[in-house]
């Protein structure tokens, strides 16, 4: 499969959230939506990712956008890392993994010799078109959601 690119029409998804539910992206048509994948619930680097999305939430939200983790853990374990963590941002859980590999995000890594599927840390910034605006690609934490923030205010 191609990788997606700035420009295309964002892969639609329907998956169950935290709390209860589904979240279609064709839901939030018209309104500046940030999508972030992340490896797993309450691990260092996805705990102070998902902290700093929270923490600037209002932010996004005066810019007119919505911000979305995804991760291929279960709903229930959603639920237990926003609890614990205090986190508001929606998390949403691909355990099929169909979104994840629909954006290009489900890869092969690896960790001391040894090769694995998991999730590449990764953003994309969907316009309210539809269309994927900007993408960050093996992000690192620190610093990205206040970048990410700066690009939804500039868009």
């Amino acid at each position: 499969m191609a990788e997606l690119e700035a420009g295309q029409k964002a892969p639609d998804f329907d998956l169950p959230r935290d709390g209860g539910g589904a979240l279609k992206l064709a839901d939030l048509s018209g309104k500046k939506v940030v999508l972030y994948f992340y490896p797993k619930d309450d691990t260092s680097g996805c705990t102070a990712e998902a902290i700093d999305f929270s923490a600037l939430k209002p932010e996004f939200e005066k810019a007119g956008a919505a911000i979305i983790g995804v991760s291929p853990d279960s709903v229930k374990s959603h639920d237990k890392f926003k609890s614990k963590h205090n986190l508001s941002v929606e998390l949403v859980a691909d355990e099929e993994r169909k979104t994840l590999e629909a954006y290009g995000v489900w890869v092969e890594k690896s960790m001391y010799g040894r090769k694995y599927m998991g999730v590449e840390r990764s953003t994309f910034l969907i316009g309210p078109d539809g269309r994927i605006a900007r993408i960050w690609r093996k992000v690192k934490v620190p610093g990205h959601a206040r970048q990410v923030l700066e690009a939804v205010q500039a868009l």
